[in-house]
């Protein structure tokens, strides 16, 4: 297990560590995280830890090397921010100087279940929880391979780093640092795991284009017949719940690249949201979190049992395992082309409807637009619920303009014949406060009609506002429930609402460039609105 002979270095500069541990099996981290008591081990065998003052990730200290390589192919803005390669130079440096003398775990995997298109991903970190957190997430390699390994993209992770912002040019003492040129990720001061997950993501998406293939903010699943769904959505919406069926197979829940091969897995794991979890209601997540699991800020009653309606360290609790402790999950986690797509959103204005379907030009629409709704209480500030647009439903992880990304789905829903579906998991008869929450049991019957085909049979009318097709009936769902407006018990209010969202989806709309004149007339109709 312990691995002195490994050469570490970051930027052209090596590390001196006391110790390196480079992957230890379960046993080992699980034991050495205790040891080092960065967490607990709950009742139900999953050790527990906790983040500290960061619970979720922090975008505005996430940058980009900013060089000949990515100066004209990153969409340079609020989104992703300029790092000079000088000051990236001398914060590797620092880091490196911190970490001398210090033990430090590396894992050796692969991020992308296809060969062509995978990166040789190395994780280090300075806590073993960390290094478990990699294992679970990323695609482990075989014994065999690992004398042979070569690194073709590492992260740093490094919790005990702070940085000085005066000094090291970044924003506060957290940093996320990306050089795609010389294919390093650099992130410290903050103890947040999702940090990790997502600078892979933004690499992967990054280079993928290049090579011809889609990366996608997804969840995928295929039944037994090979038919591939997909599932888009922005935290909350429900995209690990509801891809999670125990009538299909797993393919991954969040990250996956569409080749001309069909659809991949980017990562070995899943990192689901544990906040009201239940097992009732999400038995296949439940019954994951186990030992060689990882909760993230759950909190634990005094005899060690979690409780996941607690969100009093924050809403963002999360729990990271292994692809395989789902039971009828897919490994080597790929698939067939998608015949389904579907597009999650959680309105909590109460005005999409529950189910719509989408031509190729909406697909592309509603794909930039990204549109769901913050609730109160999920972020510092937020105390009513507020619509988000994300482009790609992915906008802090995608590098690249937004149109690279849009115009390659197109291609694939036109060359594929796959289908295409709005469905909204947020509320019904009302706003936040006022309706209620779509049943999950409703939500995952529209996606059953979705893919089966069966939603198809129904008659379909065309949305005034949103000029979205809207079924009249679908298997599993109440009828009065399909149409928004006869949800409502004051219609006049309903019209305000909707009319208030649609000219938010078009001035959002308008920061797009050179977007084909039919994917902006398939959005809400302005003169309507």
């Amino acid at each position: 297990m312990d691995f002195n002979g490994l050469e570490l270095s970051i930027n052209g500069y090596s590390i001196s560590p006391s110790k390196v541990y480079r992957n230890p099996s379960v046993d080992d981290l699980v034991r050495m995280a205790l040891e080092r008591r960065e967490g607990t081990l709950a009742s139900n065998g999953a050790l527990t830890v906790y983040t500290g003052k960061y619970t979720g990730r922090s975008p505005d200290d996430k940058f980009i090397v900013r060089d000949e390589y990515t100066d004209d192919a990153v969409d340079w803005g609020n989104v992703n921010h300029p790092f000079e390669p000088d000051a990236f130079d001398a914060l590797c440096k620092r880091v490196v100087e911190y970490l001398n003398g210090k033990e430090l775990f590396v894992f050796d995997g692969y991020a992308g279940a296809d060969e062509k298109a995978r990166l040789n991903l190395r994780v280090v970190t300075d806590t073993a929880w960390q290094s478990l957190f990699a294992r679970n997430l990323f695609i482990r390699p075989k014994d065999s391979e690992l004398d042979k390994f070569e690194p073709t993209f590492t992260v740093t992770s490094i919790t005990g780093f702070f940085a000085d912002p005066a000094r090291d040019k970044v924003r506060s003492e957290v940093f996320i640092i990306l050089n795609l040129t010389k294919r390093i990720t650099l992130i410290g001061g903050t103890s947040y795991a999702g940090e990790i997950k997502k600078a892979v993501f933004s690499a992967m998406n990054y280079y993928l284009p290049e090579k011809g293939i889609m990366p996608m903010h997804c969840a995928a699943n295929m039944g037994r017949d090979g038919d591939v769904a997909l599932f888009f959505g922005l935290s909350g919406t429900g995209k690990t719940s509801l891809s999670a069926d125990t009538s299909r197979m797993l393919i991954g829940d969040d990250e996956h690249g569409w080749s001309d091969d069909g659809v991949f897995n980017f990562e070995g794991g899943c990192y689901a949201k544990c906040i009201n979890l239940s097992r009732e209601k999400e038995p296949q997540i439940w019954e994951a979190i186990r030992y060689g699991a990882i909760m993230e800020n759950v909190v634990l009653d005094e005899s060690g049992n979690p409780d996941y309606k607690d969100a009093s360290i924050t809403e963002n609790t999360r729990v990271a395992y292994p692809l395989e402790y789902i039971p009828n999950s897919i490994i080597p986690s790929k698939g067939p082309h998608p015949k389904v797509i579907i597009f999650l959103t959680a309105d909590a204005f109460g005005v999409l409807p529950p189910i719509a379907r989408l031509s190729k030009e909406g697909a592309m629409y509603h794909f930039l637009s990204g549109y769901t709704s913050k609730l109160a209480g999920t972020e510092r500030g937020v105390t009513k619920p507020k619509e988000t647009f994300s482009v790609c439903f992915a906008a802090p992880f995608m590098p690249r303009p937004a149109m690279v990304y849009a115009k390659m789905l197109g291609e694939r829903i036109e060359k594929y014949g796959t289908r295409t579906y709005l469905i909204n998991t947020g509320w019904i008869g009302g706003p936040y406060g006022v309706g209620e929450r779509i049943k999950i049991e409703y939500s995952r019957a529209m996606v059953k009609a979705a893919i089966s085909g069966e939603i198809e049979k129904a008659r379909f009318v065309n949305d005034g506002i949103f000029n979205l097709d809207i079924p009249t009936s679908c298997p599993g769902v109440p009828d009065n429930i399909l149409i928004p407006r006869e949800s409502w018990q004051e219609k006049d209010a309903y019209d305000i609402a909707a009319k208030r969202l649609a000219r938010l989806f078009v001035e959002n709309f308008k920061k797009f460039k050179d977007v084909p004149k039919e994917v902006v007339e398939a959005g809400p109709r302005v003169y309507d609105v």
